[in-house]
């Protein structure tokens, strides 16, 4: 299997390049790693203080280390933060975050890369969030004697490394340092292949991060306004399956008000939203609207990205998209954290948070139109049933926090950023 790992990082950006002039995001990929590590060295030349390096896959990947970074932050203030991304959704969204002192695309791996990279960088500790695996960079990491920590880490029987042929993958971790998992079945899955003493069950930084939203959420008064008592759901990252099912119900019951997030928010998809609903109009044309106009508006199709993770604390329902595709749902515990009754449809068993707050009473999946229809009917009527999953999807929630301080204690004991 090692061949085709090779052969995946040689292709990957031939693929880009190939269809750059037609999309947009391969167009940015490619643009974005344009004399990368001349920029690298240009940068780094001059600087004298530690780095902590922490590279995320995307948008949802950097909201994970996130409380982690601030935290590193806040503890070892002489250091500084390097933040790396392999994608465009991660790297456009967040490239002037102020918790990094640098934002860079991460070069492709390769054996120059991960050398000329990490010789410019120096870190002197490195986090991968989540599923990051890349053989270049972790040899020549672990040759350096530089610790690197997968964090909310997560892995399942079907993954390369759990296969007979799976050996190349097996091979990468032990790279790492430590690994902090967010599930005992992670851990189960890792034992055999590494040793007990550098796994440990943390959870899952994102209900630290998404705590600390809810905590520090600003109002919005356009949307008190466009709500305005009346029954609200709001369906956040949503994709076209996911409205197929959802905009009958819309239809039909035109005393619920709604506000759409679309998971992608090109101007295709905003054009889309705004043809599947009703009297709906883009949230940034809203705001600066007459009342007159605001009046006849039923729906708000948000058209940017950053404001979703506030605005559940308005829903009266909260739908999570992703569920009628087969990539599976999106993040439900920010919803969850405002005390709200979560709904979402039947690919989600990836995600063991959306299986914990169906067990626990927090959460609905739906499979079909008539399914949705049923629950959304049942939890607008009946006000003690959606006060109830409210307050098991927040109890939840709340239960998982202290990934993040497990993390750092971890850092301090073993004393990784400390001469």
């Amino acid at each position: 299997m090692k061949w085709a790992y090779f052969l995946f990082t040689r292709l990957y950006p031939l693929i880009a390049w190939l269809i750059s002039p037609f999309n947009r995001k391969a167009a940015l990929w490619v643009d974005g790693r344009k004399n990368l590590l001349e920029k690298f060295r240009i940068t780094f030349e001059k600087n004298q203080e530690p780095v902590i390096w922490m590279h995320a896959a995307s948008l949802g990947e950097f909201e994970q280390g996130l409380p982690i970074a601030e935290q590193l932050k806040v503890a070892y203030p002489g250091h500084r933060l390097l933040l790396t991304f392999f994608s465009p959704s991660g790297y456009e969204n967040r490239k002037n975050h102020p918790i990094a002192d640098w934002v860079f695309y991460l070069p492709m791996d390769s054996a120059v890369h991960a050398q000329k990279l990490i010789e410019y960088t120096q870190p002197k500790l490195v986090l991968f969030v989540k599923y990051e695996f890349w053989y270049y960079y972790l040899k020549t990491l672990h040759q350096h004697k530089i610790p690197v920590l997968l964090v909310s880490g997560v892995f399942r029987s079907n993954q390369l490394f759990f296969k007979l042929f799976g050996g190349f993958y097996r091979s990468l971790l032990q790279y790492f340092t430590h690994f902090f998992l967010q599930d005992q079945g992670s851990a189960n899955l890792l034992m055999p292949i590494v040793s007990a003493s550098r796994i440990s069950v943390s959870g899952d930084t994102r209900f630290d991060r998404v705590i600390t939203i809810a905590a520090a959420a600003q109002s919005f008064s356009a949307i008190e306004k466009f709500a305005n008592e009346q029954p609200l759901i709001i369906a956040g990252s949503t994709w076209s399956e996911d409205d197929k099912v959802l905009h009958h119900f819309a239809i039909s019951h035109p005393e619920v008000k709604w506000i759409i997030a679309p998971h992608h928010i090109e101007k295709e998809r905003l054009e889309e939203c705004l043809r599947f609903y009703p009297s709906s109009i883009l949230y940034s044309s809203y705001v600066s609207a007459s009342q007159e106009e605001r009046n006849k508006v039923n729906t708000l199709i948000i058209d940017n990205i950053g404001i979703l993770s506030q605005l559940y604390q308005y829903a009266t329902i909260a739908f999570i998209g992703g569920g009628f595709t087969s990539q599976g749902i999106h993040n439900t515990i920010e919803a969850a954290v405002f005390g709200k009754p979560v709904v979402f449809g039947p690919v989600y068993d990836k995600y063991l948070e959306a299986v914990e707050l169906i067990e626990t009473g927090g959460a609905e999946s739906v499979e079909t139109i008539l399914m949705l229809e049923e629950s959304f009917n049942s939890l607008l009527v009946h006000e003690e049933k959606r006060n109830k999953m409210g307050e098991a999807a927040r109890n939840l929630v709340l239960s998982k926090a202290g990934a993040t301080q497990f993390i750092l204690s971890y850092i301090q004991e073993k004393r990784l950023l400390t001469n």
